[in-house]
């Protein structure tokens, strides 16, 4: 047998170090994992593991990008073709590599803390992430041309980085269901015209913004709920029995303007600049090419939809008595 040239044997070496850095960082995680373990387990000396690597983080690192770049064994799903559909679509791939309960740590369940333990790393990440939510927002821009769609993207990818954590932190917590459904809805708020995010008790100021948006702007209400796993089901239940009715009273042309969607995840309500919402929500934002360019919230919000130039804000103000935004 011939025997293996230097580049050879760095290579074999290093993808020994690999599988038993994989083995290590699943047993013990991230910060319990330690060097001279990793080395036993690859048959090598702690000096052959930093001859490859020049530490543990950069170790993990690479551990985490040969799993990535693993094919994804799940079923697949239909190319989206629409705006709501890609999203779909990439937030059904992404739950799909979540842990189940009672499943090992994933590897990647380390990556945040260590990324906000280190100025040098965390400003980086932050970039990345970034680019990450350009390159999907052009891509979503691809399948509805003359929308900018980045903030919808930021918006998706803050939802579906926020489950993998919640996966973890949380488990069983996390409905892959509800986040599907969560980030095929952000679709909705990218059409120019008027959004209103809505909590339950403030559900009815959609007509009060409806008469007040501009003649022919779309106008979106979305519900928000303080409890979602019961009165945003209700909500549910009861407008889907009310739309299907109308659907089968009157053709399509004489249905009104106004859309309404059930955002129980809170996911289009945080696209929209609303972070918090509760049964009292009253917020009212304007948008035009894709980008948020007018917002009023609080008691009256929805008076102001129509307001041509910077909406006023209105918090918890009786209506009429607004003041403009500075």
């Amino acid at each position: 047998m011939s025997r293996l040239t230097r580049a050879e044997t760095q290579e074999r070496n290093r993808a020994k170090v690999l599988a038993a850095a994989r083995d290590e960082f699943v047993r013990s995680g991230y910060r319990e994992a330690k060097v001279d373990r990793i080395a036993e387990r690859a048959g090598l000396t702690r000096g052959a593991v930093y001859s490859n690597f020049p530490g543990k983080r950069a170790l993990y690192l690479a551990v985490l990008a040969e799993h990535l770049a693993r094919p994804l064994d799940a079923p697949h799903w239909a190319l989206g073709r629409t705006v709501a559909d890609a999203l779909g679509a990439l937030a059904r791939s992404w739950v799909a590599r979540l842990p189940l309960t009672g499943e090992p740590r994933p590897l990647d369940a380390d990556l945040v803390p260590e990324v906000l333990a280190d100025e040098t790393v965390r400003r980086p990440y932050a970039q990345l992430t970034r680019l990450g939510a350009v390159l999907l927002g052009l891509t979503l821009e691809e399948l509805r041309p003359g929308r900018r769609l980045v903030r919808v993207a930021e918006a998706a990818l803050t939802t579906l980085y926020g489950a993998r954590q919640l996966s973890v932190a949380a488990p069983g917590f996390v409905e892959p269901f509800n986040v599907v459904r969560a980030c095929a809805a952000l679709a909705d708020v990218t059409d120019d015209g008027v959004v209103a995010v809505l909590g339950l008790h403030r559900a009815s100021a959609a007509e009060d913004i409806v008469r007040a948006a501009p003649p022919g702007a779309a106008v979106t209400a979305v519900l928000v709920t303080g409890d979602p796993a019961e009165l945003g089901t209700l909500a549910t239940v009861v407008l889907t029995d009310v739309i299907a009715s109308l659907r089968q009273a009157v053709p399509a042309t004489a249905l009104p303007r106004l859309r309404v969607v059930c955002d129980e995840p809170g996911a289009i309500a945080a696209a929209a600049g609303v972070s918090a919402v509760s049964d009292a929500t009253e917020t009212v934002v304007r948008v035009a090419a894709g980008r948020l360019t007018g917002r009023a919230e609080g008691l009256g919000a929805g008076h102001t939809a129509g307001a041509p130039q910077g909406m006023p804000a209105a918090r918890e103000r009786p209506p009429g008595r607004s003041r403009p935004t500075p």
